[in-house]
């Protein structure tokens, strides 16, 4: 394939894969609003809740990208517009896709392709530290819930929880100690040459990578707790942390895609929070500010950056 077919490749597979995500977004949209009264979003407290919550979207979109910018440079030296970029293409990838799994390989997609395999090493550890937040946070809201809420069920989450979080540390920490037993074994040999190149990441960079992404999730916490002060939803802060804490934990354990998510989340949001409000069209409206502002417009940025992908090279 000569150099100007390529050319026009690239820019008819971008902008149609742009397009298509673009149109998945308007319909995501479309709908989930849909289910909302307009005169909901009029019956609002104080909008200084709203624009703390957008300037937290841009330190988060920052923090991640950031954490991108450590790893992919283990990788190959990369700079942080072009890390920051690829994230954002990674999150409108992740829109499409069951429990946002399309977030790294879209990310990926946008990178050197000539380096995938490694890319997608250091990815793996992306994951893990951010699964590790996410579990990390999730403990904290199981232990409170359990001392105010005691339960069966709320028991058994708690110690789900606990082995999880174990298991993920000690993967995240000592990978490397794996590699023997799999490369002895000829069938797990194939998979030992990610764990080899774990290694070229520090444990620096792994503590790092790990705080950001526990950062992150603090941060987003946060947020949701201020658009539902924003939506007239009061609760005791320290209380309504370890429950907004608890939501992310169980969004993260319930398989769904971004087209349902909203649903259920909405679900969630009302049995957690109902403890301490009756406000549950209030409940629905931060969820849908939550995912508004920290996966639908970065998308739409993400949609417009695929226009400049290069599918081949």
């Amino acid at each position: 394939m000569n150099k100007n077919t390529k050319i026009w490749f690239n820019y008819l597979a971008g902008g149609g894969i742009s397009l298509f995500l673009l149109w998945n977004i308007y319909g995501q949209i479309n709908k989930q609003l849909g289910s909302i009264d307009a005169n909901t979003w009029k019956q609002t407290g104080n909008n200084a809740w709203l624009w703390l919550c957008i300037t937290l979207m841009f330190i988060n979109t920052s923090l991640e990208s950031y954490k991108w910018h450590i790893l992919a440079n283990s990788v190959e030296p990369v700079s942080y517009p072009k890390a920051l970029s690829s994230y954002l293409a990674g999150i409108a990838f992740a829109i499409i896709t069951p429990n946002r799994i399309g977030e790294y390989p879209g990310r990926i997609l946008y990178m050197e392709r000539s380096n995938t395999f490694r890319y997608i090493n250091v990815s793996v550890l992306g994951v893990i530290s951010q699964l590790w937040s996410v579990y990390i946070f999730g403990l904290a809201g199981l232990i409170y819930y359990n001392m105010a809420y005691p339960a069966t069920l709320a028991k058994a989450g708690l110690a789900f929880c606990i082995i999880v979080n174990i298991f993920i540390g000690i993967t995240y920490r000592r990978f490397e100690t794996w590699l023997p037993a799999m490369e002895r074994n000829r069938w797990l040999k194939r998979f030992a040459v990610y764990g080899r190149l774990l290694n070229r990441v520090s444990i620096q960079k792994q503590i790092k990578v790990l705080s950001i992404s526990i950062l992150r999730f603090a941060i987003f916490t946060a947020q949701y707790l201020f658009l539902l002060k924003w939506m007239n939803v009061d609760m005791p802060p320290a209380q309504g942390f370890c429950m907004a804490a608890l939501f992310f934990w169980v969004m993260a354990v319930i398989p769904s895609i971004a087209l349902t998510e909203l649903g259920v989340r909405g679900a969630v949001s009302i049995y957690l929070f109902q403890h301490f409000s009756t406000n549950t069209i209030g409940m629905i409206a931060a969820t849908t500010g939550i995912w508004l502002l920290n996966l639908i417009i970065p998308s739409v940025f993400g949609s417009l950056l695929i226009m400049r992908m290069r599918l081949l090279r």
